[in-house]
């Protein structure tokens, strides 16, 4: 039975934890680096009788950068692919900072980094291969989905749950959301 609208409901409280030193090693967090394939798509190509690429991408994820942008925390995502349905799926989420069809991470990400006004101490990164490493090891957050490579998982910080493109950028998002002070206010304001 639900209440009555006159009635106040009680307060929401967090489900989630994250160890204490985590937290710390997140809040300085201002930008995040996400590689595509492995982290916000579970890392399948998918190609069209035409030969199109196509993507599977997970609604928790979207949610969680759309959460941590109202945030002030700005994703930039760097992929060695480049792909119409990637581009539209950014768009729709508010994603403004990308280089796609690079596979020169590193040199992308310190151009970010700098257009952006941060250093590497600001910033967190989420990648599955190899091509990630030099962002996961200088990033002040590495994370990295549990079916990452076995070199990925060994410098991440964290390793998700969840699977690349089942949710695990949005445990970043959520780990980056209670470093900063905002999860228990977003998750009130969700459940009124």
């Amino acid at each position: 039975m639900s209440p009555e609208p006159s009635q106040s409901l009680p307060p929401l409280r967090p489900a989630l934890q994250f160890p204490p030193a985590l937290l710390l090693r997140a809040q300085p967090v201002k930008v995040v680096f996400l590689d595509v394939d492995g982290v916000l798509t579970d890392g399948g190509l998918y190609f069209t009788a035409e030969g199109e690429t196509t993507k599977r991408f997970h609604t928790l994820d979207g949610h969680g950068l759309k959460l941590i942008q109202r945030a002030g925390i700005t994703p930039v995502v760097i992929s060695g692919r480049d792909s119409e349905p990637l581009r539209k799926r950014l768009s729709a989420l508010g994603v403004t900072h990308m280089r796609l069809g690079t596979e020169a991470k590193l040199e992308a990400a310190e151009e970010l980094l700098a257009e952006l006004g941060l250093t590497w101490a600001e910033a967190g990164a989420m990648g599955d291969d190899w091509p990630d490493l030099p962002m996961l090891r200088r990033a002040a957050l590495s994370v990295a989905p549990p079916g990452a490579h076995p070199e990925a998982l060994a410098v991440a910080h964290l390793v998700t749950m969840a699977a690349g493109g089942a949710g695990a950028v949005r445990e970043m998002c959520d780990l980056l959301l209670m470093a900063g002070g905002h999860y228990a206010a977003l998750l009130e304001e969700a459940g009124e």
